[in-house]
């Protein structure tokens, strides 16, 4: 009879082609279980409005408020020569802030009827800024008459929960398509065991479904937040421990240095002494490479704090060992970078197999995609036959064919920008899966390791070796103050005559060809819209005006590599006074006689991005400089940010100021592959003892039953969560 569970049944038939069109392509939901599962964003209480004061820019809103006053204006205009265009402009306001409502041509005639000064409504829109005020243009709206039957029925709760809306679908046609599947919400199966329901005091799925989308007090969405976080942590940490059990369960070579081989050899070159942190960390690291099943270990350090070094000697060992091992960097200019800083680092030790060579030493060999044939064959042979121990390149190295002699180690370098396919890749190259070490120089809080990386150990170094000199940051406010710019380049000028270099960062490349779709609307809009500085543009004007006569080059990513790899070389050399790039340079570019670095727009990046940027200054002797420009108003949300970044250079504090402004499910959706994930009411700063205890109960259950037998509830949510490409990702993982 009932073929369909209730909650898998697709919207079409539920609520009819159209709604369920726009809910599959704007909001990503295609069945009863996942409307069910879009949860209010906040609630309207009656009598409360919402704060109008505190409206995000470029954001779909929904609030409630009543109308102050109402003008019609009639311009002329382009399609109304003869002044007959017609302009409504509605004030709203709400106590703490007022918002103007603006409307045009055919548009303005039913709101001109209907919203009245004194009249309440929701009103559903963009929110823009238009001569410096906020405003929505051609919102839509709901009067809340309170009296029509319909209005009662929907609005019955004294709570209003207002959903993510797009244009397309508003927060209230949510409502009403949500209040049509509600009473399927009964036949959801629970995926929390019942002992851990119960220990925890949390309510039955189905309650919690309810009273998240028809509250009746603030308790009910308590209630419902409480017990809903815990499906989230809880479905996610199983799905990780399966992963982790899994890892467990499979072979691999363990690989323990040779008491006095390649390593001692490498230690007792070293001009320095390890930090506490990196000896702590390569403990960690040739534990886990001694074991017989493969390593997984997330690296995270802070700019500068040695990685690539603790990497290194890991790589080492497994050669001692009698393997090879593979280093993946997301970029060629990086790849040529790590594998200059490697060979430099090794001296007489990478030259193994050569005259003057080392009896210890082992062959460290390059592979990129645009070299030469001869020196790409000779690198391939090298792979294959064992000559190269250590083996540094970009994504080349994953192709069918290149084969090793015997892969110990993987180092995967910035994971953010590998896809998991290209990881699994690498490690489908051992004979037996190899041991993996994956290195992030953006700093995670601990919750968003246990997240995003929670099929990984995590090791963390976190404090700087001596010599490194710490950076002043400053924001420049370009647009309220223009002489700070004009002291800015000043700036970068002393720095030059005292014999140092800069960087000069800039969003975008400036070679695309201008995209007739991106055509700018008004002059008002142009003033708040105008696209982000270029490379070459800025370039162009620093060497004419304020660093005219110093040596000025580009860099960026579309420039042919032996273009981009000269160009590090002369800057590197110190031949090049200030290098304009992109953020082609945002990792592991290492040049210490670099000390200033001016942001362009700095607004445009994220408060990480900026971090990492800046971890490109003060990595020598002489103290570094970081100038963040932006033409913001001092009170946006953008300054707020850049603000934070000048005041501190802990990464770990940035990250949490990261998370907390962007929302979570950015995170962890871009980093899990699979927007589906997105986590909708798990906060992970906010609720990281949730989530720690859910990797507790998740390992316990998964330890007990890897393959969840007794919790049928269970499985399907895992099933729901890990759809088919989630499901490779965490196979990959």
């Amino acid at each position: 009879m009932d073929l369909v569970p209730a909650l898998e049944e697709p919207l079409k038939k539920v609520l009819g082609p159209a709604t369920a069109k726009v809910m599959a392509e704007h909001l990503g939901l295609h069945s009863v279980g996942d409307l069910l599962h879009h949860y209010p964003r906040r609630y309207e209480e009656r009598g409360q409005l919402t704060h109008l004061a505190d409206l995000p820019m470029d954001e779909h809103v929904t609030v409630v408020a009543q109308v102050a006053d109402a003008r019609l204006h009639t311009f002329a205009s382009a399609k109304a020569p003869r002044g007959k265009g017609q302009r409504l402009e509605v004030t709203i306001t709400d106590g703490s802030g007022r918002l103007q409502l603006v409307f045009f041509g055919h548009g303005v005639h039913k709101p001109h009827k209907e919203l009245l000064p004194g009249t309440r409504a929701m009103f559903a829109g963009k929110v823009s800024l238009f001569n410096r005020r906020l405003q929505l243009a051609h919102p839509a709206y709901e009067l809340l008459r309170g009296d029509a039957e319909e209005t009662v029925e929907t609005w019955a709760g004294a709570l209003i929960p207002l959903y993510p809306a797009t244009a397309k679908l508003e927060s209230w046609k949510i409502g009403k398509a949500i209040q049509t599947v509600l009473p399927s919400a009964q036949e959801a199966l629970d995926p929390l065991p019942e002992s851990l329901r119960e220990g925890r005091g949390l309510v039955p799925l189905p309650e919690a479904l309810l009273k998240i989308h028809r509250p009746h007090t603030k308790a009910d969405i308590a209630d419902a937040h409480a017990r809903l976080k815990w499906d989230e942590a809880f479905v996610l940490q199983v799905a990780l421990a399966r992963r982790r059990h899994a890892d467990a369960q499979l072979p691999a070579v363990p690989r323990k240095p040779a008491p006095d081989g390649l390593l001692s050899a490498f230690d007792d070159r070293l001009p320095f002494t390890l930090t506490d942190g990196q000896q702590k960390v390569s403990k960690e690291i040739f534990d886990d490479l001694a074991t017989d099943h493969p390593m997984h270990r997330l690296l995270q350090g802070e700019v500068g704090s040695g990685k690539t070094l603790v990497a290194l000697r890991a790589m080492l060992a497994v050669v001692d060992a009698g393997g090879q091992a593979a280093m993946l960097a997301p970029t060629e200019v990086l790849a040529q970078q790590h594998h200059r800083s490697i060979v430099e680092m090794m001296g007489e030790l990478a030259e193994g197999g050569m005259l003057g060579g080392s009896e210890h030493g082992t062959k460290v060999t390059l592979l990129t995609g645009s070299m030469g044939t001869a020196a790409r064959r000779q690198a391939m042979l090298d792979l294959v036959t064992g000559e190269a121990g250590i083996v540094i390149g970009t994504h080349a190295l994953i192709e069918d064919k290149v084969q090793f002699h015997d892969l110990g180690l993987v180092v995967v370098d910035e994971q953010h920008r590998f896809g998991v396919e290209q990881r699994d890749a690498l490690r489908g190259k051992g004979k037996q899966p190899p041991h993996l070490l994956v290195m992030t120089a953006t700093p995670i809080p601990r919750t968003v390791a246990m997240t995003v990386f929670g099929d990984l150990e995590t090791s963390v170094l976190d404090q700087l070796p001596a010599g490194r000199s710490p950076i002043a940051s400053h924001v420049v406010p370009a647009a309220d103050k223009p002489h700070f710019l004009t002291r800015a380049w000043e700036r970068v000028r002393e720095e030059v005559e005292n014999g140092h270099q800069a960087y000069v960062v800039c969003p975008r490349i400036g070679d695309e060809e201008d995209d007739p779709k991106k055509a700018r609307k008004s002059a008002e809009d142009e003033a708040e819209k105008r696209p982000p500085l270029a490379v070459l543009d800025i370039a162009d004007q620093l060497s004419k005006g304020p660093l005219s006569g110093l040596r000025v080059e580009v860099l960026h990513g579309r420039m042919h590599p032996d273009d981009k790899d000269a160009v590090m070389r002369r800057f590197a050399a110190g031949e090049t006074h200030v290098l304009v790039a992109t953020t082609v340079i945002e990792v592991g570019v290492n040049v210490p006689n670099a000390t200033a670095m001016v942001i362009m727009d700095a607004d445009r990046f994220g408060v990480s991005q900026l971090h990492q940027l800046r971890g490109r200054v003060g990595r020598g002797s002489a103290a570094g400089l970081c100038l963040l420009v932006s033409e913001m108003p001092e009170a946006s949300p953008a300054r707020q940010r850049l603000n934070a970044v000048a005041s501190t250079l802990d990464g770990f504090e940035l990250s949490r100021i990261d998370l907390e402004q962007r929302r979570e499910g950015d995170v962890l959706g871009q980093a899990q592959s699979g927007a589906r994930t997105s986590l909708r009411v798990l906060a992970v700063i906010e609720d990281e003892e949730i989530i720690a205890e859910a990797r507790q109960e998740a390992t316990a259950v998964v330890e007990a039953d890897p393959e969840l037998t007794g919790l049928p509830g269970l499985r399907t949510a895992l099933d729901a969560l890990l759809d088919d490409e989630r499901e490779q990702y965490l196979e990959k993982g």
